[in-house]
């Protein structure tokens, strides 16, 4: 019998930690915004291999959806800000739009737990366009899900940018909200607390350094003790705890103080500002991980709440009125490709996406004989980079330091790829051929000037993908889903002991 009991003790040590494998999990952003967007079926993939297992989507993307469905990954559907008017104005807009969003594809296995109503419609540059409509949208989604039985599993919130807080000391004690939607925060907060709904807020610590000459870098980063702010008797030494504490205080401050939050964007670019470069991205997001993974909040909020990392993708297509890194916040490039090691806390590190299929290995460039005096080719770059994404062009960027040749190159092959490497489309007034030699900086025989980060890409092959094939129902039951896994490590944990303790 003591034998017996030896291995029933043995087996629960071996379980136990069966089942703490991958119980890490993070949080992303999921943007669509790309004119050659990765298959959604190779992106769920993509989540599950790096530990992700909750996602934010900016709209009720079909294809993401359909993908998502039995991944047991928990998902946050977002409604863009143009829907705002005609849900506030219409509870049957609302109903349908649940209905056909939320509660299909929640019967197909989509583990949809949040509806992200807007996305930050009280920043400043909207000019109050959506204070209106925000709070009545609001409930009448949650009206919505109350009538469609889902008021208990999906819950409402609203993504808001952290200047809708603000303080006068310029210390986190003295935190409260922005006066001129000071009563309307307190309404939405109050009905999303009333709800079962966390408060959203996305904090971005990059965008503090790239608004203000004199931002400290430093201060940018976790992990340093330069510049600190001193509170009291708390010091913050980077700016996203104390960013962060500063929501608390208005929240205590407002009779709000156990109100749960969620970070819902925070990450560093890796492009497009002199910024936002490899190097700094990947120490913000390590520190970001590791804080994650340790669980570390801030001195007012010892506990890290969730924490949406932004983003998994870059995305060609974005606006880049607010910069040209904007399409540059991607932990992963375009195409699913790793940018730069993280250490996941697990002892590994990233795993690029599996499966992607490319267009053929040539690139258009300009031409050898072609002159860079030539009156016809500031016409022609300027037309290429009007369709095609030349951000990474821009001062300070990844090929900001290309020779004019170089520019050229890059600008027509970026149009070339764009519009799938069409014969047509390198075709720049006898400026530009085709070449099969990689003109990349880091290449032999690659562009002049530019640096190692620096890529002259080639685009996804869209036609040789099935884009927003959905997994089969097996999917959801294979040993390598961190749910499923559990689940079958308990049905052997209950076995076996059966076995060992009667037999």
């Amino acid at each position: 019998m003591g034998s017996r009991y030896c291995w029933v003790l043995l087996l629960l040590c071996v379980i136990s930690e069966g089942l703490t494998i991958g119980v890490i999990g993070f949080a992303c952003n999921w943007g669509t915004r790309s004119t050659h967007p990765l298959p959604p079926n190779i992106i769920v993939k993509l989540l599950k291999d790096n530990g992700f297992n909750k996602v934010k989507l900016f709209e009720a993307d079909p294809g993401a959806l359909k993908a998502l469905a039995k991944s047991g990954i928990e998902v946050m559907v977002g409604i863009p800000n143009e829907f705002l008017a005609p849900l506030a104005g219409s509870v049957n807009f609302a109903v349908n739009w649940v209905t056909q969003n939320v509660s299909s594809y929640i019967t197909t296995g989509v583990n949809i737990r949040h509806v992200a109503v807007g996305n930050e419609p009280f920043l400043k540059t909207y000019k109050d366009k959506f204070l209106q409509t925000t709070l009545p949208a609001l409930q009448n989604i949650q009206a919505a899900l109350i009538k469609a039985g889902l008021g208990k599993q999906v819950k409402v919130t609203v993504p808001l940018n952290a200047d809708v807080y603000q303080t006068e000391s310029g210390l986190p004690s003295g935190g409260d909200f922005r006066p001129d939607i000071h009563s309307l925060m307190l309404s939405i907060i109050k009905f999303l607390s009333d709800n079962g709904g966390p408060l959203t807020i996305n904090i971005y610590p990059f965008l503090s350094l790239q608004a203000d000459p004199h931002f400290p870098k430093e201060y940018a980063f976790f992990g340093s003790s330069s510049n600190p702010i001193i509170d009291g008797s708390i010091t913050y030494n980077n700016v996203m705890e104390a960013n962060f504490d500063t929501l608390v205080a208005a929240l205590e401050k407002n009779g709000f103080g156990s109100m749960p939050v969620t970070i819902g964007e925070m990450g560093w670019p890796t492009d497009g500002d002199p910024n936002a470069d490899i190097e700094n991205a990947r120490r913000f997001n390590q520190g970001l991980v590791q804080r994650i993974v340790q669980g570390q909040g801030t001195p007012r909020r010892p506990a890290l709440p969730d924490v949406y990392i932004f983003a998994l993708l870059d995305e060609d297509a974005k606006s880049i009125d607010p910069g040209n890194f904007e399409r540059h916040w991607g932990v992963f490039n375009f195409d699913g490709s790793v940018k730069y090691d993280l250490n996941l806390g697990t002892g590994k590190g990233l795993v690029p996406a599996k499966g992607v299929r490319y267009l053929a290995r040539q690139w258009c460039v300009m031409a050898p004989e072609a002159s860079v005096t030539d009156p016809n080719l500031a016409e022609s770059v300027s037309y290429a980079c009007t369709y095609a994404d030349c951000t990474s062009l821009g001062y300070g960027s990844s090929c900001g330091a290309l020779d004019p040749k170089g520019n050229a190159s890059y600008a027509f092959n970026m149009y070339y790829q764009t519009m799938n490497q069409r014969k047509d489309a390198c075709a720049f007034n006898n400026l530009s051929v085709i070449t099969t030699v990689d003109p990349s900086p880091a290449a032999p025989g690659g562009a002049g000037g530019g640096n190692s980060s620096c890529r002259f890409e080639i685009m996804i092959d869209l036609g040789k993908h099935e884009l927003g094939r959905t997994p089969s129902a097996a999917s959801g039951l294979r040993l390598g889903d961190d749910g499923s896994r559990s689940v079958v490590l308990m049905s052997l944990v209950v076995v076996l002991l059966v076995s060992l303790l009667l037999g």
